[in-house]
């Protein structure tokens, strides 16, 4: 049973799949494993899928991004009344329009370059504004939101948002266990509680198309997720391209979808996969077929990390090694790999 759905507007390279046994009490096990092995092939092939009929009701995320649009229409004063934290360390709030900088670079800890290589991504600023929200559980990673007298039902929406993804990214997790070939389907849950995923609202404001074609500005650079896994929603504008497999270097236009959303591996998975799951680099230009050349359109975009515990370690799963295909990497903690990654970022 092929569970994969051929779509005339997707990218020939991202399948869709229906990931309704999943979500269906009445799924049962021959159905789910269809799905299972159509999400893992997903993985090994491209590392991205479109997932349609995954449980998210279109309601709720029609509600999500009116509150991400509220958000991001309030003035930058009231914005900055949660402001993102200095630094690296706390990755919540809100961040104008700059101060993060995306890359696939890595710094570890003492590393001397670290400063220059820092200076050197930031010659070419992202032109987008981002929030972030976390469990209210996690005491490391406090949220910092913004005051309730000024966007009212902010916080009490988005914290339920939250937990409705962590729901639906826990099936993902065992959906592609299952894929794997692991007895214990549930054994990625026993290091993703949902404590440590994150909520990202994202805003690419219009700016000039010709300082992005010229390299002057970014939307968003080429990059991997730190994340397991990443679950993507995003509106009908477009922009986001996913680097071909076929041909590296080369992108792909991964073109809205309506009601589906954008399932893709991240580096963790990839590496509790020992390579047999791909975290493929993507990035974010300009839209396709604008109306206005001279102008981006507004985007909007709402990506969920769905990261392990800080404490767990990340080391290859069982059926992932043998004698011939010996595990590649040397185990890490979550912690420490997204200090190296998130170390770029934030000045």
């Amino acid at each position: 049973m092929d569970m994969s759905i051929e779509n005339p507007n997707h990218s020939p390279s991202i399948p869709v799949v229906d990931f309704s046994a999943w979500v269906s009490p009445a799924g049962n096990l021959e159905k789910r494993k269809a799905v299972s092995d159509a999400l893992v092939q997903a993985g090994r092939q491209v590392g991205f899928a479109y997932l349609s009929n995954h449980g998210l009701p279109e309601a709720l995320l029609a509600e999500a991004f009116q509150w991400t649009k509220k958000l991001f229409d309030l003035s930058l004063d009231d914005k900055m009344k949660a402001p993102h934290p200095p630094g690296a360390a706390v990755h919540r709030g809100y961040s104008s329009i700059g101060l993060e900088k995306v890359s696939q670079a890595i710094i570890e800890e003492g590393d001397e370059r670290g400063e220059e290589l820092i200076k050197n991504l930031r010659a070419v600023p992202d032109f987008k504004e981002s929030y972030e929200v976390g469990s209210e559980d996690f005491e490391a990673q406090p949220n910092v939101w913004v005051p309730e007298d000024t966007l009212p039902g902010f916080k009490q929406f988005m914290t339920k948002f939250y937990w409705s993804c962590a729901e639906v990214a826990q099936r993902i997790l065992k959906c592609i266990a299952l894929g794997l070939g692991i007895d214990d389907e549930s054994l990625l849950l026993k290091s993703h509680t949902g404590l440590n995923n994150q909520l990202r609202l994202l805003h690419y404001p219009p700016v000039a198309a010709e300082l992005v074609r010229a390299g002057k500005i970014a939307r968003m650079p080429a990059h991997s997720d730190w994340s397991s896994i990443t679950m993507l929603f995003q509106d009908d504008c477009g922009g986001l391209e996913v680097e071909s497999p076929e041909t590296p270097g080369q992108f792909l236009a991964a073109k809205p979808i309506k009601n589906t959303l954008i399932m893709n591996i991240g580096d963790l998975l990839t590496r509790w996969s020992n390579d047999k799951l791909k975290s493929t680099s993507h990035r974010v230009t300009l839209p396709p077929n604008q109306a206005d050349e001279r102008m981006t359109q507004a985007r909007y975009s709402i990506p969920y990390f769905v990261a392990p515990d800080p404490d767990a370690v990340v080391a290859c799963l069982p059926n992932c090694s043998d004698k011939e295909s010996p595990s590649i990497y040397e185990p890490i903690t979550q912690a420490a790999y997204c200090q190296m990654r998130a170390a770029a970022h934030y000045e």
